[in-house]
């Protein structure tokens, strides 16, 4: 009985974690940097309320918006890019045939089993092959304008709603340290899970999140009390 091999890879991962991860860090960091900003600032739990809550519907919208035209653009370029390889492969399909011979060549293959390789692939699916090992397009990792869109603004609302919770549920005089800290936290976790989700180190990921978190939050709240209206 043949001995089965299972691997399990996250690459086919990337396009909706990154924009997760992305919408998520995000909300957690403008919308708890805003709220620290503007308690720093000696404004009123009402008046964080709403600056809170106007950030997170902005926030995500402008997260969906900008992935969904990022993302829009690499489709257009990796669309572009196979239109051209096609009319190629119709006009000179000899070209094309040494040209992915070549390239297997490049990457250790004897040129007469590269030629073989290359006759195959294209008599199996042309435009593939070209398109995986000319282009680097394949169908793992390319373009999705609408699921990087949902990922982001959906990850972001909910990020943001974290700190922003806290408003409601911290004592007044003790809201800024209290959203300061839990947002390390949350943080933190976010760091966690996307190191999870992508195989990476937990430790580094855990840094390079509350590293920047916290920065942006000090900064804000530095801010706040520099031009803040009860100072």
């Amino acid at each position: 009985m043949p001995n089965r091999h299972h691997e399990s890879h996250r690459s086919h991962r990337i396009g909706w974690l990154r924009a997760s991860v992305l919408g998520a860090n995000d909300g957690i960091v403008s919308t708890a940097s805003l709220i620290v900003g503007v308690a720093a600032a000696g404004a009123t739990s009402a008046d964080i309320w709403v600056a809170g809550i106007a950030g997170l519907v902005a926030g995500a919208m402008s997260m969906a918006a900008g992935e969904y035209v990022s993302v829009s653009s690499q489709a257009d370029t990796e669309h572009a890019d196979l239109a051209r390889e096609r009319a190629e492969l119709a006009d000179s399909p000899a070209s094309e045939l040494d040209e992915l011979t070549n390239i297997y060549v490049h990457r250790g293959l004897e040129r007469t089993l590269a030629r073989q390789v290359a006759e195959q692939l294209t008599a199996h699916d042309a435009l593939g092959a070209h398109a995986r090992d000319e282009l680097g397009i394949s169908a793992t990792v390319n373009a999705r304008p609408v699921e990087a869109a949902l990922a982001s603004a959906t990850s972001f609302a909910v990020g943001a709603a974290l700190p922003l919770l806290l408003v409601g549920l911290a004592p007044p005089q003790h809201l800024m340290p209290i959203v300061f800290s839990a947002s390390i936290g949350f943080l933190a976790m976010l760091g966690v899970l996307s190191a999870r989700g992508g195989g990476a180190s937990q430790p580094r990921a855990v840094l390079r999140v509350t590293f920047w978190g916290a920065l942006a939050m000090a900064l804000t709240a530095g801010v706040g009390s520099l031009f803040g209206v009860a100072a």
